[in-house]
């Protein structure tokens, strides 16, 4: 199994003058399912090499399992500090694609032609998609093979305005996740504020927040059987 984890190359959280960047958590969760079953991983980012990440996700109360683990492992260290250009990535190669969130990849990743055309690729060939958190706003403007919006008629979630309005970020964001998944099409639904909650529809695995991360890489290992 050969995955592509394509993270954000934002750190500007709007107009605040705060940083932003990739959720921790939400990288080194899935990242340790993939590599523990055995797949290969590879890191790619917009700009490539050191991709940002959001200092909230950093702090001691945000720690799991999962994020000790990997402040313990230099080797995946330094795999994160060189991720490759994303306009370099060759998508033929990978068997599927997982997008971590953070607020970072509503103002790059979503509106990136090179990502945009990536994930029409791969689902073109029949390979599954998996974004969770912020990052479903990945799915923005990609189509689907019939000309409409990827995720039209199709079940979906990701954060929601209600975690959006907790994080004090509503008027912040370019756009709320939660009502662009909809005025798209998608069939957006949601679980508990900042509990697991895990979405699949054909090609797509979408997950609602940080918790929801190693679920959706689970699910995602599941697809590839």
């Amino acid at each position: 199994m050969k995955i592509l984890m394509i993270l954000t190359s934002h750190d500007e959280l709007g107009d605040t003058g705060e940083k932003t960047g990739f959720w921790l958590e939400e990288f080194a969760a899935p990242y340790y399912v993939f590599k523990d079953a055995g797949a290969e991983v590879t890191l790619a980012s917009p700009a490539g090499g050191q991709p940002p990440l959001d200092p909230k996700s950093d702090a001691p109360d945000a720690q799991t399992d999962a994020t000790k683990r990997f402040k313990d492992d230099t080797d995946s260290q330094k795999a994160l500090a060189t991720t490759h250009k994303l306009s370099e990535v060759t998508p033929s190669r990978f068997d599927a694609i997982f997008y971590p969130g953070g607020h970072g990849p509503m103002w790059d990743l979503a509106e990136s032609k090179t990502s945009i055309a990536l994930i029409e690729a791969a689902i073109a060939d029949g390979k599954p998609i998996a974004a969770v958190c912020h990052a479903p706003a990945v799915l923005r403007h990609v189509k689907g093979p019939d000309g409409a919006p990827l995720v039209k008629g199709k079940k979906v979630t990701g954060f929601s305005n209600s975690e959006e309005e907790a994080s004090g970020l509503t008027d912040v964001v370019p756009f709320l996740l939660e009502d662009m998944l909809a005025e798209k099409g998608g069939i957006y639904s949601k679980g508990e504020d900042w509990a697991s909650y895990v979405l699949e529809d054909g090609l797509l695995i979408t997950g609602q927040n940080p918790a929801s991360s190693e679920e959706a890489a689970r699910m995602l290992l599941a697809k590839l059987g």
